[in-house]
């Protein structure tokens, strides 16, 4: 066997592990981001909780990942969190809501009684059907791997053996 066919088995075993090295990149990419997101809601949900205000707030505007509301703090002044309320599921324009704020920043709110648990099950979904993908595609790339590398051993144990 030349050393060309040799070379060519052995780069379509290196392709094969790239992919096999990227699709676990990928995979473990959204698990840590999912975990950062439900790490920063909770931490969100503590700064809250210890420097914590109430209002009724005006549901503004609504979009698919947000809602922005206005409300005033007892000094007076009117706020409008530029990133929206937290947890905004099931509101609509016009509502009047009950918000829980917080005193030292008024920019980070969230809708009374809703908390880092309603995090849970969009992430966790995300996990499992990230898990779910990537957990028989890396199987099915490391099948090829091998089958790539054993026509490399192969050829490379003919070698070997043969007399100079």
């Amino acid at each position: 066997m030349d050393s060309t066919k040799l070379d060519l088995v052995t780069g379509s075993e290196r392709t094969w592990r790239i992919a096999l090295r990227a699709v676990f990149a990928v995979a473990a990419l959204l698990t840590v981001m999912c975990v950062a997101l439900l790490l920063a809601a909770i931490r969100n949900d503590r700064a809250i909780s210890t420097n914590l205000g109430t209002a009724y707030a005006t549901v503004e505007q609504v979009s698919f990942d947000r809602a922005i509301i206005r409300y005033e703090t007892p000094d007076g002044i009117a706020h409008s969190p530029a990133n929206g309320v937290l947890y905004p599921e099931g509101l609509t324009a016009g509502d009047l809501v009950w918000i829980e704020y917080d005193v030292t920043d008024p920019e980070l709110a969230r809708v009374a009684g809703r908390g880092a648990t309603l995090t849970l099950l969009p992430l966790g979904t995300t996990i499992l059907f990230t898990w779910l993908v990537a957990g028989p595609a890396i199987w099915w790339i490391r099948r090829n791997v091998s089958a790539a590398a054993t026509p490399a051993a192969k050829a490379a144990k003919t070698e070997a053996a043969r007399p100079a």
